[in-house]
Formats: structure tokens, sequence, C-alpha cells
């Protein structure tokens, strides 16, 4: 099953995400978000616009690469999979 991780700023409103990530089924990264987004509700917002696509800070990796489909989420992950959701901080 695949594994999520998260930046830590995520912990700061998600307290419940386990720290050391969470298994979650799914074939593309838009199904590990949606089954992540059931089971902790409003995570998604953090990391989609409300169209979906990823947000401008946001950044989404499959193991060691960035998503190529940001808009869609297409990108696929298999059973040993490692992603790696960053949120970054912006602002002064």
């Amino acid at each position: 099953m695949p594994v999520a991780r998260f930046t830590p700023h995520l912990y700061r409103f998600f307290p419940a995400l386990p720290r050391e990530g969470v298994k979650v089924e799914g074939k593309t990264v838009r199904d590990v978000l949606n089954e992540l987004d059931r089971r902790f509700a409003g995570l998604a917002g953090y990391l989609v616009d409300d169209a979906g696509a990823v947000r401008k800070h946001v950044n989404i990796f499959v193991g060691n690469e960035r998503i190529r489909d940001r808009v869609t989420l297409s990108d696929p992950v298999s059973e040993t999979t490692e992603i790696f959701f960053f949120q970054a901080l912006s602002g002064g």
C-alpha cells in the first residue's frame, strides 16, 4: 500500500496525522489524496485548489520525483510508493 508523508507544518492543523506516514489505497496521486481527505477531512483543501489542481506553494513527490501532472494528479503510484506532500510557507 502506498505511504503518504507530510511536511511538519500540516501536523499543526491535522494533529491526528501519524508522524510515520499514512498507508492508503490508490492507483494515482488523486486516489491517494481523495482517500486522505476522506480520513482527515479538509486536508485536501491545504494541498489543492477549488479546481483540484496542486496549489502554487505545494509540491508533491512520488518517490524522488516531483509529480508531472499538477492539474489532475494522474501520476501513478504503486504498492511500494512513498508520496511526499510538501507545503511551502510564504509571506513576510
